[in-house]
C-alpha cells in the first residue's frame, strides 16, 4: 500500500514537472515558474528581482527569452510571456478543491531539476486581504518543507493537477498557495494591461476606538473608527475639498462612510465623507476622471 501511494506521488511529479520553468531573474539561483497556457508564465512577484534580460529553462532543457508582462505586489503574481508559444500548459484542479488534511505537493525547480516538499493542507478559509491589499479568494495554507524555488512553483495534489500557486512572500513564516481563481484574474489583468488597475483616493487613515458616548449618540454599530491622519498630495482626495478630514482628525465610522463628526456643512447642506468617495471609487472604472459642467 505504501509503495503504491508512493510511486503515485512520484507519477504526480513526473506529470506536472513537464509543466515548470526555472526563471533566470535573479542573483544567485533562479526561481520557479509554471506554464499556464503556451507561452505563458506565472510566478511569484517578489522572486523578478530584475525586469530586462529575463530568460527561461523549460522542463526540456530549453533557454528561451522572456518579457515581464507585468506584476501585482498586492498578491505577489508576475506574469511573463516567452518569446514563442512553448511549454506544456499544466492541469489544474477544480476551483476550490484543496481540503484541509489533504496530501499536496510543492513543487519548485530552481535550476535544471525539479524539487518536491510533501505535506497537507493545514488550513483553509474563506477571501482574505494581504498586508499588502491584495485580494485573495481563498485562504490555503501548506504545512510542509520550504526549500529553494517554493515561492512561484506548483502546489498539487496527488493526481499532479494544480491546486494553487506557492508564495512564501504572502505570511511570515507560512507556506501560502494563492488559489487558481485569484491566479486566473489577476494574471488575465496583467496580460492585458500590464498592472492591477484600482480605486484609488489617497487617504492616509489609522483605526481608533471610540467614546461610548460617541457610539450611543450616533447609533454606531460598532465601537471602532478610521481616523484620517494625512491626504497625499496630488491624489484624487486631496483635490476634493468637501472630503472629511482635510484639517486632519476626522473620524469616520466602519460603517455606512458618515463621519461621526461634522454630519453637515455650516450652510445646513449634507457633507460628503470618506466612504462615499471609496463607494464611488469602486463604482468608477480605475483612471476615471471626472468633469465639472
Amino acid at each position: 500500500m505504501l509503495q503504491s501511494l508512493s510511486d503515485d506521488l512520484a507519477a504526480a511529479v513526473a506529470k506536472a514537472s513537464h509543466s515548470l520553468v526555472a526563471i533566470h531573474a535573479r542573483r544567485r539561483i533562479p526561481s520557479t515558474g509554471v506554464i499556464w497556457r503556451p507561452g505563458i508564465v506565472v510566478t511569484a512577484h517578489h522572486t523578478i528581482q530584475r525586469e530586462e534580460r529575463i530568460t527561461v529553462t523549460l522542463a526540456d532543457g530549453t533557454s528561451v527569452g522572456a518579457t515581464l508582462a507585468g506584476r501585482d505586489p498586492t498578491t505577489d503574481i508576475a506574469v511573463l510571456r516567452l518569446n514563442s508559444e512553448v511549454g506544456v500548459p499544466i492541469e489544474r484542479a477544480a476551483t476550490g478543491a484543496a481540503r484541509v488534511g489533504q496530501l499536496v505537493l510543492a513543487l519548485g525547480m530552481p535550476g535544471p531539476a525539479v524539487t518536491a516538499a510533501l505535506g497537507v493542507v493545514s488550513a483553509t478559509g474563506g477571501e482574505w486581504r494581504t498586508w499588502h491589499g491584495g485580494r485573495i479568494d481563498q485562504f490555503i495554507r501548506l504545512d510542509l518543507a520550504i526549500y529553494d524555488g517554493f515561492s512561484g512553483g506548483a502546489a498539487i495534489d496527488a493526481s499532479g493537477r494544480m491546486l494553487g500557486l506557492n508564495s512564501s512572500g504572502l505570511a511570515r513564516a507560512s507556506a501560502m498557495t494563492i488559489p487558481l481563481a485569484t491566479v486566473e484574474r489577476v494574471a488575465e489583468q496583467l496580460l492585458t494591461s500590464g498592472r492591477v488597475r484600482r480605486g484609488y483616493i489617497g487617504l492616509g487613515v489609522q483605526p481608533v476606538r471610540l467614546p461610548a458616548g460617541v457610539v450611543a449618540a450616533h447609533a454606531l454599530p460598532r465601537e471602532v473608527g478610521l481616523m484620517v491622519v494625512s491626504i497625499e498630495e496630488g491624489a484624487p482626495g486631496a483635490r476634493r475639498r468637501d472630503l472629511p478630514g482635510r484639517r486632519g482628525g476626522c473620524l469616520c465610522r466602519g460603517g455606512g462612510g458618515r463621519s461621526v463628526r461634522a454630519a453637515r456643512r455650516p450652510d445646513g447642506r449634507p457633507r460628503r465623507h470618506v466612504g462615499d468617495a471609496a463607494r464611488a471609487a469602486r463604482r468608477r472604472p480605475a483612471g476615471h476622471r471626472r468633469h465639472r459642467g
